[in-house]
């Protein structure tokens, strides 16, 4: 298969494995929850919960949205980072540190929350949006970082390809090409699509913990059969630097999607309030208080992105 690049660049391949990488294992196969509509969105399903952070640490959450309108309107977050990826639709974003703009299909947004930032996530034109949001905790050293967004467009971000694989990368690195994603706590991240009856070794951190998410068609994991809807999750090889785990697809005519991503578990209290990620009672108790005491900034009278 041929994928360009924006310019008309080539797709990067990737490398060899390395010797010595240690093979991974899947240790759970979990199906998405359907939670059906809310105020805010037409349909919801739930792929991390956060009801159990330390089997799935640094992740908190992921989360399908489809949405029209309302949408998210302005809300605030501290001491996480949402990572935003556009399944169809387009995704209208603006924050109360300047920043605006539109994602389409295959963009993402990683915003850093930090100290503290008051955003929105809206369907441009009230149309329709479909995003997975995906929530990094953060390290208690870093709770209280610069806030920071970063739009990383689906046209400019590098991809790896070896013989019926392409690895479309977000963050971290493969096949010694390195994602554009800036980290505050490393996280590697990429959506991997895999043609019929092909195998891919992909490499992975072996300190990470990995959950691989299936959005179409249906692959073997290591030796787990994971069908679309589905997470496969690995645990950390803590003596191993290197680590690989395999994607198989079986014959036919089915091209297979799959998100993966990994991250060393982080190992600290969680504790969650709404839309606050901290250590402790006592920190997500001052988060409201500075929120309601505008110590993260007013609320933007900001119009809503023109039609064009």
């Amino acid at each position: 298969m041929t994928h360009q690049l924006e310019g008309g660049k080539e797709p990067m391949h990737a490398m060899e494995v390395p010797q010595g990488a240690a093979q991974r294992s899947v240790v759970r196969v979990e199906r998405k929850v359907h939670f059906g509509p809310d105020a805010q969105v037409d349909d919801r399903n739930v792929i991390i919960t956060p009801l159990r952070p330390e089997l799935t640490d640094p992740f908190l959450l992921l989360s399908e949205d489809w949405f029209s309108s309302p949408g998210f309107e302005w809300h605030p977050h501290r001491g996480v980072e949402t990572v935003t990826l556009v399944l169809d639709g387009v995704l209208e974003h603006g924050d109360n540190i300047g920043h605006a703009g539109a994602l389409t299909t295959g963009d993402v947004q990683w915003m850093t929350a930090g100290r503290g930032i008051i955003h929105r996530e809206l369907a441009f034109r009230n149309e329709r949006a479909h995003t997975l949001q995906l929530w990094v905790n953060l390290p208690r050293e870093m709770k209280m970082v610069d806030t920071r967004y970063q739009d990383l467009l689906a046209g400019r971000r590098p991809v790896v390809e070896t013989d019926g694989a392409r690895i479309d990368l977000i963050s971290g690195e493969a096949g010694g090409v390195q994602g554009p994603a800036l980290n505050n706590w490393p996280i590697s991240g990429a959506v991997i699509t895999l043609e019929p009856g092909r195998r891919l070794d992909h490499l992975l951190p072996g300190r990470d913990r990995a959950f691989l998410h299936v959005l179409s068609g249906t692959v073997t994991i290591a030796g787990r059969l994971v069908r679309a809807g589905e997470t496969a999750w690995s645990d950390p090889l803590s003596q191993a630097p290197l680590s690989t785990i395999t994607l198989e697809t079986a014959d036919g005519d089915e091209f297979s999607v799959v998100m993966v991503y990994s991250g060393e578990p982080i190992g600290q209290p969680v504790v969650m309030g709404g839309p606050f990620v901290m250590n402790s009672t006592n920190e997500i108790e001052q988060a409201f208080r500075d929120f309601q005491s505008g110590r993260f900034g007013g609320i933007p009278n900001q119009a809503r992105l023109q039609y064009r």
